[in-house]
């Protein structure tokens, strides 16, 4: 697995005028520290597809970080998604991250021509070659949806295989769950890298609530210290300050190939593990 270090942030596209010039300056903030990229998150079956457009171009060109948009097959058929990507490509963009995509609420299964990530993988390669370079996601504590770990496991090895260049973790909050789920995807014949998805802990009450609903599991001890709390921002702050940096530490020493940060389009959160960590470019 290639050990070449490479940071990131992630940010979502916003409803109103106010949020995108905030998400801007935080972008801008960001840049100042030589990410290797950013990307920007494509609501539930597409339904954020013209703000995602607007926010990865805006950021490519005028705060010149290379910027990777989010790309999902839910809901879009193949002539959609072939729009999107010659779109992308005269514009300059390099890289995408192609997933299968949240379901919108209400709808039971998949739609669309391309049901699975591994299909869009596929799609792309052969619509395009070489020209992006795929990232997919990795869920080092399973899927949701997965009937079992097994069968996730088999689920990323077939999208690594269509043609992904690298993977991008959901976050998680214990080191061994990725260690692990790098172990085993060695074994199976799958080297590319597996860039940990970092999530800064700032509010514990949105902080479950996002847990719960795509399976990352906070751990007992970190659940009960945050609890303890309780309405006290300031040391929920510094406590998961400390628990993200020092997990952070151990995944560097174990050989992770980077790390890509979870903003919520917020710079202060990344920024101190950022400089936690002494991530000088």
């Amino acid at each position: 697995m290639s050990q070449e270090r490479r940071y990131s942030f992630e940010f979502f596209p916003t409803k109103t005028e106010a949020g995108h010039e905030k998400l801007m300056n935080v972008a801008r903030q960001l840049a100042g520290h030589n990410p290797d990229f950013f990307s920007c998150t494509y609501g539930a079956g597409g339904s954020t597809r013209d703000r995602t457009v607007n926010t990865v171009l805006q950021l490519d060109r005028e705060v010149q970080v290379p910027t990777a948009p989010h790309l999902s097959c839910v809901g879009d058929s193949k002539a959609e998604l072939r729009e999107l990507l010659t779109l992308y490509r005269d514009a300059g963009i390099r890289r995408i991250v192609a997933l299968r995509g949240d379901l919108p609420s209400g709808m039971g299964m998949a739609s669309g021509e391309l049901r699975y990530a591994n299909e869009l993988v596929e799609f792309i390669r052969t619509e395009t070659g070489d020209h992006f370079h795929i990232e997919i996601a990795a869920y080092p504590e399973m899927h949701p949806q997965a009937r079992n770990f097994e069968h996730d496991i088999a689920n990323f090895v077939r999208k690594a295989k269509a043609g992904a260049n690298s993977a991008i973790t959901q976050y998680f909050f214990n080191a061994d769950s990725y260690f692990y789920f790098v172990e085993r995807i060695t074994r199976l014949g799958v080297d590319i890298p597996v860039l940990p998805g970092i999530m800064p802990i700032t509010n514990y009450s949105k902080l479950a609530r996002f847990s719960d609903a795509c399976g990352a599991d906070i751990p007992r001890w970190i659940r009960k210290q945050l609890e303890a709390y309780g309405d006290d921002i300031e040391s929920i702050q510094a406590f998961g300050e400390q628990v993200i940096t020092e997990m952070c530490e151990r995944l560097l020493a174990g050989g992770a190939p980077g790390l890509h940060f979870y903003t919520l389009n917020q710079a202060g959160p990344s920024l101190a593990i950022w400089n936690n960590l002494n991530l000088k470019r």
